[in-house]
């Protein structure tokens, strides 16, 4: 059974950082597609970063030039740097994962199999 666990959430005042890590376990893909995703209270669910199976990187505007997205392959391990954080970034962050090749970083919530059940981000003013 494949698990998706993320861990590193918290609270930090605005211009604070946190890093987020998700393992992956459990599938044996030798290529495959991950990214985050965020939640905010009475939002609708957005991706934020994505890395494709050619370790192409892609960010949405409001996190770009403030987030970084990387991986650790060996050991299936996704990462989220968060600088520079505000108060808009509170929410719910979710490490997404789908197995095989992808083209190009995703970001359609219905392309992704495999969800985390979310760490909680805050960031107060």
């Amino acid at each position: 059974k494949v698990q998706v666990m993320e861990s590193g959430g918290g609270s930090v005042h605005s211009g604070g950082s946190l890093r987020l890590s998700c393992v992956v376990s459990g599938w044996t893909y030798r290529r495959y597609c991950m990214g985050w995703f965020r939640q905010a209270a009475g939002k609708e669910r957005e991706g934020v970063a994505a890395i494709d199976s050619d370790g192409h990187k892609s960010y949405r505007d409001p996190v770009k030039g403030r987030f970084t997205i990387s991986n650790d392959k060996a050991k299936n391990t996704l990462f989220l740097q968060m600088d520079n954080l505000i108060p808009e970034d509170t929410a719910m962050y979710y490490c997404v994962a789908r197995g095989g090749a992808c083209g190009r970083p995703i970001f359609s919530r219905s392309q992704y199999e495999f969800w985390g059940q979310g760490t909680q981000v805050t960031v107060s003013s």
